[in-house]
C-alpha cells in the first residue's frame, strides 16, 4: 500500500524530506531520507509518541531510523529517543548532562505529561553516542546534511540540521526553538540570552536568504522573518 506524507499529517518539504507538528505542544520532528539512511530530528514527548513517529516512518520510508538528531534538550523534543532502537544519537556537545538529571521528568510533569509516562522515557532514555562541537557532515546515501552546533541560545545546546538544496526542494534548515513561529520565543533557565541573536546570526549565515527555515514550533518562514526575530530577541534581551 502506498502511503503519502500527507496520510499521517506530515508536511512534505521536498523529496524525501518532511515535518510533523505534534500536538499538545506544537514541537516539531521531521525526516530526511537518503538511498541507505534515514534521518529523525527530534523525538516527541513520550514513548508512546516516539513509537507513533517510528511506525509512520517506517510506513513512508519502508525501513526503520538510522540516525537521530537532538535539536536541545527539553523533554517535548527528546523523550521519545528509545522508541529508536539501534538509532546512532546526536546532539550538541555537553547535552548529555543536560539530559542525565531529573529536570526532564520534572518538567515533562509540570506541563501536563502523565507521570508514569514521563517517568518511564526519563529513565529509558538514550543520551547521545556523537557529540557535535562545531559541524558534522552526516552522509545519508546520497544525500548529506550538516549537523551544526550554532547555539547557546534557547538552551545550552542548540543543534540545527541543514539539508542542501536538490530537486524540487530549496535549501533547508531545521532549527530547532532558536526560532518559533507560533509564539514568541521561550526564554527557560538553561537559555542563554546573551548569546541567542549571534546563534541565530549563525543560522542564518548557514541558510542564506533562499532557505526554509522550519521553526521547532510553527508555521515555516523564511530569512526576513527569522532576521526580524534575532532583532526582537536582542532588543528583548539588551544585547547587539
Amino acid at each position: 500500500m502506498n502511503v503519502s506524507w500527507e496520510d499521517f499529517g506530515w508536511e512534505r518539504l521536498g523529496d524525501g524530506i518532511g515535518r510533523r507538528r505534534l500536538p499538545g505542544w506544537d514541537a516539531t520532528v521531521a525526516l530526511v531520507a537518503g538511498e541507505s539512511s534515514l534521518l529523525l530530528y527530534d523525538t516527541g514527548s513520550t514513548l508512546r509518541e516516539g513509537a507513533g513517529i517510528r511506525a509512520q516512518a517506517e510506513a513512508l520510508f519502508g525501513r526503520r531510523v538510522t540516525h537521530i538528531a537532538l535539536s536541545h534538550p527539553h523533554f517535548d523534543h527528546v523523550l521519545g529517543t528509545a522508541a529508536f532502537a539501534g538509532a546512532e544519537v546526536y546532539g550538541a556537545v555537553g547535552i548529555e548532562r543536560a539530559l542525565a538529571g531529573d529536570e526532564l521528568r520534572s518538567d515533562a510533569v509540570s506541563q501536563g505529561v502523565a507521570a508514569e509516562d514521563a517517568a518511564e522515557a526519563a529513565d529509558l532514555l538514550v543520551l547521545p553516542h556523537h557529540a557535535v562541537s562545531g559541524e558534522w557532515t552526516l552522509d545519508l546515501g546520497g544525500r548529506q546534511v550538516l549537523l551544526a552546533n550554532v547555539g547557546p541560545g534557547h538552551s545550552g545546546h542548540d543543534l540545527v540540521v541543514l539539508v542542501p538544496a536538490a530537486g524540487d526542494a530549496p535549501e533547508i534548515v531545521f532549527c530547532g526553538d532558536l526560532v518559533e513561529e507560533s509564539g514568541e520565543p521561550q526564554a527557560g533557565p538553561d537559555a542563554v540570552p546573551s548569546r541567542w541573536p549571534a546563534a541565530l546570526d549563525r543560522l542564518l549565515s548557514l541558510g542564506g536568504e533562499d532557505a526554509v527555515y522550519v521553526p521547532g514550533h510553527g508555521a515555516v518562514v523564511d530569512a526576513a522573518f527569522v532576521r526580524a526575530q534575532r532583532d526582537q530577541l536582542a532588543a528583548r534581551f539588551g544585547v547587539s
